[in-house]
């Protein structure tokens, strides 16, 4: 038999158990807070009922979901010790399948032979692996056992979805202040807890109350340490320890409060549901234009021990996500803010992180680049993907520029205001629009500029255009060189010989294999600085660009 959840409540006299333990509630009516888990008709209330021989329903297994401190043992062993069933314990930190298996045995059993109902409660549920909560699912399908699961994290991460699918998940929330204060107050005045003997100042249990984070336990434990401290004291001067009104008992004040708990608990988990709140909680209050709030977060995160890198990660996102071209320099910020954390580490961090956040936070806002984005992406997704317009594709060889490749580009550096009326959109997307500034920061005086772009844009002629680049060369006139013109492209040269395939050297560039000289005898050299006059002209040039395969390709830009 599991040794019962509260027998370190019946121990001999002269020992002393904690505060926390003797203060247990022992009857629904006892428990603070909760009220909506406890309402009637709830799947705890039901549970609480006796036994369910003869009833059209069975009440479900539970899962008690919440933080540290707000009754999920003390619930569990209630419900069972109020219904009548036996109960059966098992921690997840120190039982295998081997032990679940046991007490299955057991229960299906006791079910067959006597009719006695069990309640397995297991703590730490969530410790368990796969293999472990799958040994639980027949008897809980079948009620052999009626199960209790308490977890201090989110069962949609923590428990398998079969199991999830055979409870009911009872979500437990911190303490409020107020019920807080009642738990401080009745362990002052109870039998179980100091009796009496101690007085504590209302500011005193203010002080616990807010130290405690929402954690029960956590406040029986600061009361029961300040009572001890002053109890020790009581021999000395009533301004520290003793009560200055006349009663004699030990005083319990802020400052004994103080002493014993100097820092109040922080409800975070790294992994946990308190991780992702508290981020977005941040994300928000930046996003929201709230300093204040944006610090407060920040301060909790580093409390905490979060990583700084992490927050100086969410914070260069927001940067880009919620500021964007309303003031474009904030990204310069916060990637400065990124690498002087790396380089400097905490406790010096919190202060650049306190800077990038109050530059995200009071900088105008815009979305608009993070929505542009997510458009194209759209249209890409949707297959909207026509080919790229001939004039601005690559032309390195002049097999390519004999498709058509480059023909008709116009650098816009030689256009009115480096503005080139020409289609750069595949001519299934002429005219869509993906970036619209608002009236805000920067974006204020590029929306303007950017409408009138746009009116030199649409002006563009429609170029015909084919998806086949694999059409037939055009045909050029032979005759003498002189009458042949050289224009940026626009024309092709007279070959002196058939145009060999294109390959690569062993550098990586494309260039024509075995091509005849049109010129003559003439040096390489001559030849070479030949070709790059005739192929460069005003407001063009060749470049080297590294393709996605890590090449090198000659593109003319």
């Amino acid at each position: 038999m599991t040794e019962d959840l509260f027998a370190a409540s019946d121990v001999p006299d002269g020992v002393t158990r904690p505060l926390a333990v003797r203060m247990r509630p022992t009857s629904l009516d006892e428990v603070v807070g909760q009220a909506g888990a406890l309402a009637e008709g709830s799947p705890l209330r039901r549970l609480a009922d006796p036994a369910s021989a003869g009833s059209l329903t069975a009440p479900s297994s539970v899962l008690l979901f919440g933080p540290p401190g707000v009754g999920k043992t003390t619930l569990a062993h209630i419900v069972a010790r109020r219904s009548g069933r036996e109960f059966e314990e098992l921690s997840a930190v120190t039982s295998g399948v081997k032990d679940v298996r046991a007490v299955l045995k057991r229960a299906h059993e006791r079910l067959v032979t006597s009719g006695r109902e069990t309640v397995l409660f297991i703590d730490e549920v969530h410790r368990f692996s796969k293999s472990q909560q799958d040994a639980l699912l027949p008897s809980v399908e079948n009620r052999d056992v009626t199960f209790i699961g308490a977890t201090t994290e989110n069962p949609s991460f923590s428990v398998i979805s079969a199991l999830l699918s055979r409870s009911v998940v009872v979500r437990l929330d911190p303490l409020s202040d107020a019920d807080l204060r009642i738990l401080v107050m009745r362990a002052v005045a109870d039998p179980r807890g100091l009796e009496g003997r101690v007085d504590v100042e209302d500011e005193a249990v203010d002080q616990i109350v807010r130290m405690s984070g929402g954690d029960g336990r956590k406040a029986l434990t600061i009361l029961e340490a300040a009572a001890g401290a002053v109890t020790e004291d009581a021999g000395g001067d009533g301004a520290d320890g003793v009560d200055g009104a006349g009663s004699g008992r030990p005083l319990v004040t802020p400052d004994v409060v103080s002493r014993v708990m100097d820092v109040a608990t922080v409800r975070y988990d790294r992994d946990g549901d308190d991780h992702y709140d508290v981020a977005s909680a941040f994300i928000k209050s930046m996003r929201g234009s709230d300093p204040d709030a944006a610090l407060h977060y920040l301060a909790r995160m580093l409390r905490a021990g979060e990583d700084p890198r992490f927050i100086a990660r969410r914070i260069m996102i927001a940067s880009a996500e919620e500021v964007g071209m309303a003031a474009p320099q904030i990204l310069q910020v916060t990637v400065a803010a990124a690498q002087a954390v790396a380089l400097i580490g905490m406790p010096e961090a919190r202060i650049i992180l306190s800077e990038a956040v109050l530059a995200v936070a009071t900088a105008p806002k815009s979305n608009a680049s993070y929505l542009a984005i997510d458009a194209a992406l759209a249209d890409v997704d949707a297959g909207h993907v026509g080919p790229v317009p001939r004039h601005l594709r690559n032309a390195p060889t002049s097999l390519m520029k004999s498709w058509g490749n480059h023909q008709g580009y116009v650098y816009a550096h030689d256009a009115p205001g480096a503005v080139a009326a020409q289609q750069y959109m595949p001519d299934d997307l002429v005219g869509r629009e993906y970036y619209h500034p608002n009236d805000r920061g920067y974006e204020r005086e590029l929306g303007p500029r950017l409408d009138h772009v746009r009116s030199i844009l649409r002006s563009a002629p429609r170029r015909p255009e084919s998806s086949d680049t694999s059409v037939t060369p055009p045909r050029v006139p032979i005759g003498p060189r002189s009458s042949v013109t050289q224009s940026s492209g626009t024309q092709g040269r007279e070959p002196a010989a058939p145009e060999p395939s294109a390959k690569r050297s062993d550098d990586g560039s494309v260039g024509a294999a075995g091509k005849a000289d049109p010129g003559g005898p003439r040096k390489a050299s001559s030849r070479k600085a030949s070709g790059r006059a005739s192929e460069k002209t005003t407001g063009e040039r060749m470049a080297g660009t590294r393709g996605h395969d890590g090449k090198m390709t000659k593109e003319r830009t």
